[in-house]
């Protein structure tokens, strides 16, 4: 795949700060901000957003992310959320869950994937399963052996948040249909950073925060709903939802049935036509889809891949290259991560994230460069320096 040269200038990053944490919380874009601040500066003058604008910006934010998704996604698909958590719900809300039956999930995954699952098991008599985190790094083969009859849902990522470790996807979903069993995705960590298998996962519901690895901001979010839920049960009910919403004369008619706008729409959020944050997110999708995501990807691996060898040199630990995203490193230290280590490479203007059971997670993106590496190598190796002359 062509690598992309440096995008530093697409940013507003000072030429000091070695921002490798995109994990946590991306920058905005240039291009995003601008389109934010026109955004917000349009609602002090109400009077111009018409009707259509309540429809409009939801429908090219939609487009925009199914094809980010890949073929088998359409505007149809896409409903438009708040938080993974909230995707969480509407899948605990549209998936059967029996007592006895099971719900898959990793050992220390992010809260927003286990505490809704945990509950609707729970309220279900079901079960909700951890599953061990493999001393091997193989996720996938973890997965694979605890899929059985009893298994009704499993809730996973493409890859895990603290440290970048690989699941196989396409594999885990075959097996899944083979038992009867819905797959659940969370893509936050991985969509726009890696390309993802689309018809091959085929997944009941996909769900992705806009504010990492999608460059958008925060408190916004994609839900994809496959074609056989889109009948499904909503988590509120709004007018927006409603069949003929667009038609503001009939807003005070609430008589008769239910009708809902087509597809995935019945599942938005309230307010869907968010007018200061829907604009920031279609920015920052159009320029993922300028780039191209496996370009993107590629970019970052020329950083992850030398930064890895580098760490090994010192004498760190990462998931092996065969079961890591390209884009996500987590080093290991031995005795575990040093307390004081975050603090010192920040005032170092370095930023990193420390994740999970000692590992520090690190993210660059296509802002980044070899000099941003360079940086952190030395200032872990000063710090480890330090640390033994002290001891």
């Amino acid at each position: 795949m062509s690598r992309l040269p440096s995008q530093r200038h697409l940013f507003d990053i000072p030429d000091d700060v070695a921002y490798l944490n995109c994990a946590y919380m991306s920058p905005l874009l240039r291009r995003v901000t601008e389109a934010g601040q026109r955004a917000v500066a349009r609602k002090s003058r109400p009077w111009g957003i018409t009707p259509a604008d309540f429809f409009s910006e939801v429908g090219q934010a939609r487009r925009l992310f199914a094809t980010l998704l890949g073929d088998g996604a359409g505007e149809d698909d896409v409903a438009i959320v708040p938080s993974v958590s909230y995707g969480m719900a509407v899948a605990c809300a549209n998936l059967p869950l029996a007592r006895g039956q099971r719900v898959l999930l990793l050992d220390e995954e992010f809260p927003s994937v286990i505490l809704p699952w945990r509950e609707r098991a729970r309220e279900a008599g079901a079960e909700a399963v951890l599953l061990p985190r493999p001393a091997d790094d193989d996720w996938t083969r973890v997965i694979l052996e605890a899929i059985d009859q009893r298994t009704a849902v499993a809730a996973l990522p493409a890859l895990h948040w603290t440290d970048g470790a690989l699941i196989d996807l396409p594999r885990v979903a075959a097996r899944l249909r083979e038992v009867g069993a819905a797959l659940v995705v969370d893509a936050t960590q991985s969509l726009g950073a890696m390309p993802f298998a689309m018809t091959a996962v085929r997944p009941d519901f996909l769900v992705a925060a806009s504010y990492k690895w999608l460059l958008g901001p925060y408190s916004l979010g994609f839900l994809y709903v496959a074609p056989r839920h889109h009948n499904g049960r909503p988590v509120e009910y709004n007018w927006i939802t409603q069949a003929g919403s667009e038609d503001f004369t009939g807003l005070a008619n609430c008589a008769g049935e239910l009708r809902f706008q087509p597809g995935a729409r019945r599942v938005d959020v309230g307010e869907t036509s968010n007018f200061a944050l829907l604009p920031m997110a279609i920015a920052a999708l159009e320029q993922l889809l300028e780039w191209g995501v496996p370009s993107i990807g590629a970019t970052i691996a020329a950083l992850t891949g030398p930064l890895v060898a580098r760490a090994t040199e010192l004498g760190l630990e990462a998931v092996p290259a065969a079961l890591r995203a390209l884009h996500y490193v987590g080093l290991r230290f031995p005795g575990g991560v040093p307390p004081e280590l975050p603090n010192r490479l920040a005032a170092e203007r370095v930023y990193v994230s420390v994740r999970g059971r000692g590992t520090l997670r690190v993210t660059p993106h296509v802002y980044n460069t070899q000099a941003d590496i360079d940086r952190l190598i030395g200032a872990i190796s000063a710090a480890r320096a330090s640390a033994a002359t002290i001891r």
